[in-house]
This record gives structure tokens, C-alpha cells and sequence, in this order.
């Protein structure tokens, strides 16, 4: 599958492989934050779009657009890819992206911020893209959650992005069905609730082995609670591509 970003500026677009790493997740004792695997896994998930100079972004609490004020570190970054402006009003601070992305017949992209990423007074707005057609560049939002004043460094993430199908929810249909129809999940299910407990137990009684082992490791490892191997296809990393000029066509570029 071929997913391409056509840049609309002289610069080349702030797109990297997202980071797994997390300010907040470092900051955890032990960073045990790391240990949640469906945590350090999304983080991967995608590709994110970072500003390219340090800037201050302070709002008054008002509707206008000038109600936002931003104060870029390096001005000669103003409208360069992932700079930011002020453009809808109503606490909004805006990023342009500056890039066209296109995806295959049927998928969309999913717009949004670093996920897990937390930003005290600011929030990432969320959006879907039909990326397959639309000719319409899109911009990065994020809200004000009260006013006053925000801080986004030079290389920090401000846009995060990865393709879904567009006939996802159509091709699903969610069923509510009792855990008893399916005996052999049930039985992996209490089969690590036991363990979980014998686990916790020994924990909070000093055991030796439980306290070196620090957590359990099962789904970490892609074990299931008897032992035995889950799917071979169990990621504990995502290798997400970086994006690269495309090669010349035969004849061409010489």
C-alpha cells in the first residue's frame, strides 16, 4: 500500500516515524508507564508532524481570531511546515501541515495529536480525512482548555496521522455475547485471573521471585495465561517507514 505526501512548499514537510518515547512516561518510577505495551505500541502508530521553531501561545479567552496570540522563536519559519497561526478563533491555535496526502481507493487518514502525548492548558482536535480524493490541503487545531499561555518547542510533535479504511464501520458488527459461548477463552480468561492474583499476593508479601519479575509478562511477551505461544505475528515495536523521495521513473532525472 502506498501512502504519499505531496509537498505544497519549498520546505520539506516535518514528517517522521512517531516516537514511542513520552515526557510523562519517562517521569513514571522505573518509566514502569513503558511496561503497558498497548500503550508504548500506539504511541508508534503512525507518523507525526513537528514545528520546526520553538514558540509562546497565549490566549485571552476570547472568540476572535486575535484573541490568540503567537510568538514564533524564529519568525523566518512563519508558513513553513508545521508553523504555527492563528486562524478560526474561539481558542484555537492552528498548525499548517502544508502537505497533500494521498492514499489508496476506500482509505481515509485520522488526524490528531501525539497520541498519549498530555499538554497542560491546550488540547489536539481530532479529524478524518478522505484522503483517496480530496484536493484540500488541512490544518493541525489544538484548543485552548482555559486561558493563558503555552509553550511548543522546536521538534516537538504537534500533528499525528496514519490511514484507516473508510468502510471500516460498515464491514463491523458489533454482538453482545456471554463469555460462557466461548469455554476456551473463558478458561485462559480465570486462568489469568488466578495467576494475577497469586501475583499481586505475593508482591505485597515480599516474595523474592515476584519482586525481581516486577510485572507480569504475559501479554507483553504474547503468551497466553496457560503458557503457551499467541499469534506469531505479536508486535511488542512497530518499524513504521520514514517517508523518502520517490525514485526516478526509467528515463527520467538523468
Amino acid at each position: 500500500m502506498k501512502l504519499l505526501c505531496h509537498p505544497l512548499a519549498a520546505q520539506a514537510p516535518t514528517i517522521r516515524a512517531a516516537s514511542g518515547r513520552r515526557q510523562w512516561m519517562d517521569d513514571t518510577p522505573e518509566s514502569f508507564a513503558y511496561r503497558c505495551l498497548p500503550l508504548a505500541v500506539a504511541n508508534q502508530h503512525g507518523w507525526e508532524v513537528f514545528t520546526p521553531s520553538g514558540l509562546t501561545a497565549r490566549w485571552n479567552g476570547g472568540v476572535r481570531v486575535e484573541d490568540v496570540e503567537v510568538i514564533l522563536d524564529d519568525p523566518l519559519t512563519m508558513h513553513q511546515p508545521g508553523s504555527a497561526m492563528t486562524n478560526f478563533g474561539s481558542g484555537i491555535l492552528t498548525f499548517e501541515m502544508s502537505f497533500l496526502l494521498r492514499t489508496p481507493p476506500g482509505w481515509n487518514t485520522w488526524v490528531t495529536g501525539p497520541i498519549n502525548g498530555i499538554k497542560d492548558g491546550i488540547a489536539p482536535l481530532s479529524g478524518v480525512i478522505e484522503t483517496d480524493w480530496s484536493p484540500y490541503s488541512f490544518t493541525m487545531n489544538w484548543r485552548f482548555t482555559r486561558p493563558g499561555e503555552v509553550r511548543f518547542e522546536a521538534g516537538e510533535a504537534v500533528a499525528h496521522f496514519f490511514p484507516v479504511r473508510r468502510d471500516l464501520f460498515d464491514r463491523i458488527t458489533p454482538e453482545l455475547r456471554p463469555i460462557q459461548s466461548d469455554p476456551k477463552t473463558l478458561e485462559q480468561l480465570n486462568n489469568w485471573r488466578v495467576s494475577r492474583e497469586d501475583f499481586a499476593g505475593r508482591l505485597k508479601t515480599g516474595d523474592k521471585d515476584a519482586a525481581e519479575e516486577k510485572w507480569q509478562k504475559g501479554y507483553y511477551r504474547g503468551l497466553m495465561p496457560d503458557g503457551k505461544k499467541g499469534p506469531a505475528d505479536h508486535k511488542t515495536k512497530l518499524r513504521v517507514a520514514e517517508f523518502k523521495p520517490a525514485a526516478p521513473k526509467p528515463g527520467k532525472g538523468r
